[in-house]
């Protein structure tokens, strides 16, 4: 708590322009010995990195990494930022979440240009010119669709807001690319490839946003199918997670620290920022002026004196292994804490989840979840399995969905509805246990997997992502 204090009396001497070299000793001492209370390292560079931030919507690479960006700048390391999507549906999600009229295709993507120009000149305020700057134009707001639908033969994916199944953006990577999962992984195994990064700042598999929850695990199959993974370093950043960041607004006096939930079963690191780079990542946020203007006080909630990062270690399963090997632990928020922006339905009726354990017997993985309350009318469960194989194609890889209704179970693979006796479920009223056998999933060496719950398309809670290697 005293190194807390002595941390508030810093940032308070510098708004009176009393700041000692003693002071700012101390203050560096003190957030030094907070982050090793908390197992937090720090972000380095050396002169041979090349460094790739992948930014799901524009207003997103200022938030996770406008120090990080400007230290490779000022350090004249090769740079390039790949925006995700124009972020031409933010505004409107939540009216789609209740079926309001869908505005006019052709405003969405006009839209999509005006943060796509917000970009530019926050690029430019950081440092980094133009010609740094790639736009993949996947559908905003669409992405993690595609990832749980739309592979190899089913029909790419329709977005919801520009009515397009393709990228409509001339000045983007691909124009023309199909909103497909296949076509995703290939722009970005090519990005790879051709910029060879040393460093990857992406979205984080713990975030509540449907985008950013994608571009990581997309990010994830790339590297797997490039054989890159054990060679980059690899720093997620957190944007949206419920409850996260405390408090909202701007309070530069504050570090940002790991959610709770999430703070003892990962790996953090940070950046510290300079004054200078401090100011400068105000300046490039207010350049995102769509965002900045419909709500400063959550974006402000990133602008710190720190940008944080962590991730999941892969997790080894071992033949026959029965033990458990995986819990985080987590406490489920509130009710205070869930966000403004639900209705009193969906506070009602919302229905926390996360691991319990996982393991693998035999020939089966065995999966448990646990809910903060048993399931209610209307609201579902879903445990997704994703097999990883490096002898076959992602796309033709099964991509397994349970789904729990309060009383019964469906399974599917993409769409398509599977026989119910294909896996086995034991549930009490908060836990459940699924057995999947790996023949359903294709024999993967590795499996990405993850649970959430919904309320008809309104989606509630999410359990982080998992990468689950089998030795």
């Amino acid at each position: 708590m005293a190194e807390k204090n002595i941390i508030t009396l810093y940032y308070m001497s510098k708004r009176l322009k009393l700041i000692s070299l003693t002071t700012i000793f101390i203050c560096c001492l003190s957030t030094v010995l907070y982050a090793e209370e908390l197992k937090i390292g720090n972000v380095s560079f050396s002169p041979v990195d090349r460094v790739l931030v992948l930014a799901p919507h524009p207003d997103d690479e200022v938030l996770g990494t406008g120090g990080v960006i400007q230290q490779a700048v000022a350090l004249k390391l090769p740079l390039k930022i790949v925006f995700f999507t124009y972020g031409d549906s933010n505004q409107w999600s939540f009216l789609l979440y209740r079926k309001h009229p869908v505005v006019m295709p052709g405003a969405v993507e006009s839209m999509g240009l005006v943060r796509h120009d917000e970009a530019v000149q926050a690029s430019r305020i950081l440092g980094v010119p133009p010609d740094n700057l790639t736009f993949l134009g996947y559908p905003d707001f669409g992405t993690l669709n595609i990832w749980y639908y739309h592979w190899k033969d089913r029909p790419a994916y329709r977005s919801l807001m520009t009515r397009v199944t393709q990228v409509p953006y001339k000045g983007a990577y691909r124009p023309g690319a199909l909103y497909k999962g296949e076509e995703i992984v290939r722009d970005l195994r090519a990005i790879l490839k051709e910029f060879k990064p040393t460093k990857i700042f992406v979205s984080h598999p713990a975030d509540h946003n449907g985008d950013h929850l994608a571009l990581y695990l997309y990010l994830r199959v790339a590297l797997w199918d490039e054989g890159m993974e054990g060679n980059i370093q690899l720093y997620p950043y957190l944007i949206h997670y419920l409850g996260w960041p405390k408090p909202k607004a701007f309070h530069p006096d504050k570090d940002l620290i790991p959610p709770e939930g999430l703070a003892s079963g990962e790996i953090w690191q940070q950046f510290r920022l300079s004054e200078s780079q401090f100011q400068t990542k105000i300046k490039a946020l207010q350049a995102h002026s769509s965002q900045y203007r419909s709500s400063p006080k959550y974006l402000l909630s990133f602008v710190k004196y720190n940008e944080l990062f962590g991730d999941f270690p892969l997790l080894r399963l071992h033949l026959n292994e029965n033990s458990s090997i995986f819990s985080s632990q987590r406490k489920f928020v509130s009710q205070v804490e869930l966000p403004e922006e639900l209705n009193d339905r969906e506070r009602l009726a919302f229905i926390g989840v996360d691991w319990k354990f996982m393991r693998r017997e035999r020939d089966n993985l065995i999966v448990s979840i646990k809910l903060s309350k048993p399931l209610a009318q209307d609201v579902e469960a879903s445990i997704y399995f994703f097999g990883y194989n490096n002898k076959r194609l992602f796309d033709q890889m099964p991509k397994i969905n349970v789904r729990l209704g309060v009383l019964s179970y469906s399974v599917y693979d993409q769409n398509k509805r599977l026989e119910q006796g294909v896996v086995s479920v034991k549930r009490t009223p908060n836990d459940v246990i699924i057995s999947v056998p790996l023949e359903l999933l294709g024999f993967p060496q590795k499996i990405l997997t993850s649970a959430r719950t919904s309320l008809g398309n309104f989606p509630l809670d999410t359990a982080s992502w998992v990468a689950v290697e089998l030795q």
